[in-house]
This record gives structure tokens, C-alpha cells and sequence, in this order.
């Protein structure tokens, strides 16, 4: 007898449109569509296994712990496989190594970005029309913030964008990331770093023990530091408020946004930006090697080698990387732990300032110039499939 030919699937078409001609049965069949990946079960019967992707970029399954790597249009075999198996089916996930440029609506400081609710959202300092929207993180339109403010940091949480501002008491939020309505911060001071996270906004400021809470990011009540320092950043992950400062060793924590707990850095430095992602707070600082840390707690800081000496300024995660940009420079670098780190090359040298992920996509912008960069991950859908293989009688 021969082999088997390749039968219907049983939910219905396939997916794939492609399975292979020796394939006995179908095990699981479908689409990437708005998820980058699944996991699930699948039984196996005994046979190897075929597995088959077609989508914008290689596709990784994962099969009870094994990866096999999919190239588009191609099969994969596989050991046998007998009893239920955990399947995941992860989606092109290249790695970020090389940015492309994009331009910014003015030639200005840009300072921050961000991304939320379907839009990438810039702020500059010294400028009335001083920020900048996108929602694909390609090209930008200018927006008009509420005063000729230096505004420094923008962070989005609970339906609001977020912006502060040094030098000055100027506070703003937005609920669409396109108009603007003035705040008033707790204190006229050097408002350096916001962020959101457990229902309040948490701002930080430059030399001095100032720091600020809000529910709402309109109304804000002071708050205290526990030193005297350049607080230069603030994120929040894992119930923590974390932020860091420059020519220091001393960071700081909180779980409430409100009371404050200081912390060591594992080294001074410069420490200009801080993420959280996927377990780990991450921060980056200015001039050395080693100018990485990482944390599971955002209490106990651990040091880490970044790729090149450069001044490192700002910090994210997304779709499984943690991304850093530097000042004045081509270099960034990724890492997939946070731990080890790996050179990525940005479209020019400028003085790259802050970085952010939203729906697919690494933005970062730059202070003195109009330049902005993008990486975008493969785009899905991604048709996948896996069949038990080929069974043979003689």
C-alpha cells in the first residue's frame, strides 16, 4: 500500500493551503492573525510530526519545549510524538538590530515618546507647538502643547497621556494624543520623569527630593523622595515604582507611588533611563560598558555589559525584547533577558533620547535634530500547520 493521501481538515478548510503530500492527518491547522502566537495541545500518535508555516518572516513552534524554526513556504519534521504535547506557535519575531529613519515635524528637542490606545505620542522641550503624534510610528503630525514649556517626559495610562515638564509647575494630558489641556504640577520644579501604573500617575524631578502623585493626571499632590538627587526617570512594573538618578548610586522604589525607599544602583553612573519588561526592570546609564543594571524586585540592582561605551539614554520592552538607544551615536542594543545584551545600528547619529514599543513597532526619537527611527517586526497573518506524519504499510 502507499501513503496515505493528505484528508480534509476537520474544522474545515485548511489554513495552510499548502500541507504536505505525505502528511496522514491533520493535528492542528489555522492563523496568526491579531495574536502573535498560540499555545495549545496536540496529541500525537506515535509518528514524527510536519510542520508548516507561511507568513512575512520565519515562524517558530514549539513543541514540549522543542524549538523548530519555520522558514516561510517550508516543512519541518520532527521526532515522534505520542500523547498530548504542549504546542506554541510564535510568530516572525526577528530580532531589532537594524532601525530605519523617520522624520519628526520639526527640527527640536525631542525628548520622549510613548505609545497608547493607538497612538505614538512625542513631547520636545522649548516649544509651543512641542508635540508630535503618529499612529502608525512612521510619520509624525505636530500637535500644539499647552505652553512653550520644556517638556520633558510623556507616559500613558488609564485613558490619558501624560507630559511634564522642567523648569516650571506646567503639567498636560490628553485623551486622544492629538490636543492638549494644561495641568498644574504639586511644585514649580525640574520635572524629568513620568510614568503610570496601579491607578496613579508618579512624576520625579531633577535635584531635589520633589516627586508627585495623581489619580486622575490632572490634580497632583507632593510627594517625597528619600535623597536629594537628579532624578532622572521613573517606570513602574510587578507593583513597583522605580526610579533612578544621575551621578549617583542611589535609586528608589515604591509600592504605592506615594512613600519612597532608597535603593543601590551597582555603580555611579549617569543612570538616564529605566523599563520594565517581562519580569525585569532594566536601567541604562551614560559613558561605560558597564552602564546596565537589571532587577526581578526594582529593590536589589545587578550590573550588566552593555555592547559599546556609549550614553546610554533610554530603555523599553516589547514583543520580547528590551531595546536601548544612546546619546550621540549609531549604537543601540537589544537583549532578549536583560541581562545580556547584543550592538543593534540606528539609522544616523544623533542624539537618541528615548525609545518606546506599541503594536508592533520600536520608535525612538531624538534631541537636536528632526530624525526618529523604527524597527517593525514582520507583520502577521501567518498560516501554520502540523500533521502527523506519513504512515506506511508494506
Amino acid at each position: 500500500m502507499g501513503v496515505n493521501v493528505f484528508p480534509a481538515a476537520s474544522g474545515g478548510a485548511s489554513y495552510s493551503s499548502q500541507p504536505p503530500a505525505s502528511a496522514s492527518s491533520v493535528l492542528l491547522d489555522g492563523q496568526l492573525v491579531t495574536a502573535s502566537s498560540i499555545t495549545t495541545s496536540v496529541t500525537g500518535t506515535g509518528a514524527p510530526w510536519l510542520l508548516y508555516a507561511n507568513g512575512a518572516g520565519p515562524t517558530t513552534i514549539t513543541i514540549a519545549g522543542t524549538p523548530y524554526t519555520v522558514t516561510a513556504g517550508s516543512t519541518v519534521g520532527t521526532s515522534a510524538y505520542t500523547g498530548s504535547q504542549s504546542v506554541t506557535v510564535n510568530g516572525p519575531t526577528a530580532a531589532p538590530s537594524t532601525f530605519s529613519a523617520s522624520t519628526m515635524p520639526s527640527n527640536s528637542y525631542w525628548n520622549s515618546v510613548i505609545y497608547g490606545n493607538g497612538y505614538f505620542v512625542a513631547v520636545q522641550r522649548s516649544a509651543t507647538t512641542a508635540g508630535a503624534y503618529s499612529t502608525n510610528g512612521t510619520t509624525w503630525t505636530a500637535s500644539t502643547m499647552p505652553s512653550s514649556s520644556s517638556w520633558y517626559s510623556v507616559t500613558y495610562g488609564n485613558g490619558k497621556f501624560v507630559a511634564v515638564a522642567t523648569s516650571t509647575s506646567s503639567g498636560a494630558y490628553s485623551t486622544n494624543g492629538t490636543t492638549w489641556t494644561a495641568s498644574t504640577m504639586s511644585a514649580s520644579s525640574g520635572w524629568y520623569g513620568v510614568t503610570y501604573g496601579n491607578g496613579y500617575y508618579v512624576a520625579v524631578a531633577n535635584s531635589s527630593t520633589v516627586s508627585a502623585s495623581s489619580t486622575d493626571g490632572i490634580n497632583w499632590t507632593a510627594r517625597t523622595l528619600p535623597n536629594s538627587n537628579s532624578w532622572e526617570a521613573v517606570t513602574y512594573g510587578n507593583g513597583y515604582f522605580v526610579a533612578v538618578a544621575d551621578s549617583t548610586t542611589v535609586g528608589a522604589y515604591s509600592t504605592n507611588g506615594t512613600s519612597w525607599t532608597a535603593s543601590t544602583m551597582p555603580s555611579a553612573s549617569y543612570w538616564y533611563g529605566v523599563g520594565y519588561g517581562n519580569g525585569y526592570f532594566v536601567a541604562v546609564a551614560y559613558g561605560t560598558t558597564t552602564a546596565g543594571a537589571y532587577s526581578t524586585n526594582g529593590t536589589t540592582w545587578t550590573a550588566s555589559t552593555m555592547p559599546s561605551s556609549s550614553n546610554w539614554t533610554g530603555v523599553t520592552y516589547g514583543n520580547g525584547y528590551f531595546v536601548a538607544v544612546a546619546n550621540g551615536t549609531t549604537a543601540g542594543a537589544y537583549s532578549t533577558n536583560a541581562t545580556t545584551w547584543t550592538a543593534l545600528t540606528m539609522p544616523s547619529s544623533s542624539n537618541w533620547s528615548s525609545v518606546t514599543y506599541g503594536n508592533g513597532y520600536f520608535v525612538a526619537v531624538s534631541q537636536t535634530t528632526s530624525a526618529s527611527a523604527y524597527y517593525a517586526f514582520p507583520s502577521l497573518p501567518v498560516a501554520y500547520g502540523i500533521y502527523n506524519g506519513a504512515t506506511v504499510r508494506a
